[in-house]
């Protein structure tokens, strides 16, 4: 894991609700913390960064300075595909669409972190450069969809990850997320990011101890129900931490953090247990 941030885009995708933009946050304030200029994509009008770092949210398709080393930038995915339409139309040339901010997002950063779609949409979107170079096999557009599908193929420059929360249906949504990667673009999940895991808590014996003390008082039975749910939820997660390394997946797991909300000292401690891993 120690050469993931070497790449120059990292595509973070999975079940919507898991957590993307948290991790894709944490991500963002690891590298920018370890020197490189980095950007954080979000797909979509929620812009959800700015508001995590107590900014102003942006226009469409224009940069925003979060701290040193950091910036976000949010884009219009109709608006994109707009862009190319009009260009394979004829109507915008293609030194116009070169030209276009929602192409420039590589330039001028040593990492760019895509905060992707939920996965279906995303495995579309990262598939479009080849449907849209099947379509324009010379000019502009042929030149511009085989750059956009080499770096997307290229593990040296570009790795994906699924982030995750640890239960059946998120984790069996990441083993479909690798069978699409492998199937439209040749190309593997690099790590999945189980997020909001709970730590074991009790052994075998010690819940022996806790079940002796239920008869003690109603407090105590209380007590002794709640340490069981904790630790029966706590196992269920690690069964499919348990799913996901029997297919020789590298997992970094993400401790539940309990504040009332995820802001911006969350995600730094995200961001502190990431750099542990990476």
């Amino acid at each position: 894991m120690a050469s993931l941030l070497d790449r120059k885009l990292l595509v973070l995708t999975g079940k919507g609700g898991v957590g993307k933009t948290t991790v894709s946050a944490a991500l963002g304030l690891l590298a920018a913390n370890r020197g490189l200029r980095t950007i954080v994509v979000e797909v979509g009008a929620q812009q959800r960064l700015p508001e995590l770092f107590g900014a102003a949210k942006q226009d469409a398709g224009r940069e925003l300075e979060l701290r040193k080393n950091l910036w976000s930038i949010s884009i219009d995915p109709d608006r994109a595909l707009l862009e190319w339409l009009q260009a394979l139309g004829g109507r915008v040339s293609g030194r116009v669409l070169a030209s276009s901010g929602t192409f420039q997002y590589f330039g001028g950063y040593d990492l760019v972190i895509l905060d992707a779609p939920a996965t279906g949409h995303a495995l579309g979107m990262l598939h479009s450069p080849q449907t849209f170079g099947a379509i324009a096999r010379v000019g502009p557009i042929a030149s511009q969809t085989q750059r956009v599908r080499e770096l997307l193929s290229d593990p040296a420059r570009t790795s994906y990850l699924a982030i995750a929360q640890p239960t059946e249906m998120a984790v069996t949504e990441t083993l479909e997320l690798q069978d699409g990667l492998q199937q439209k673009l040749d190309r593997t999940l690099h790590a999945v990011v189980l997020n909001g895991t709970l730590p074991r808590r009790f052994s075998a014996a010690e819940l022996l101890q806790i079940d002796r003390l239920k008869v003690s008082s109603p407090v105590m039975h209380s007590a002794a129900l709640a340490a069981h749910a904790v630790h029966d939820r706590a196992r269920s997660q690690h069964n499919q931490l348990a799913r996901l390394r029997r297919r020789r997946f590298e997992v970094l797991p993400v401790p539940f953090i309990f504040t009332a909300e995820l802001d911006l000292t969350a995600i730094e401690l995200i961001a502190g247990h990431l750099s542990k891993r990476i």
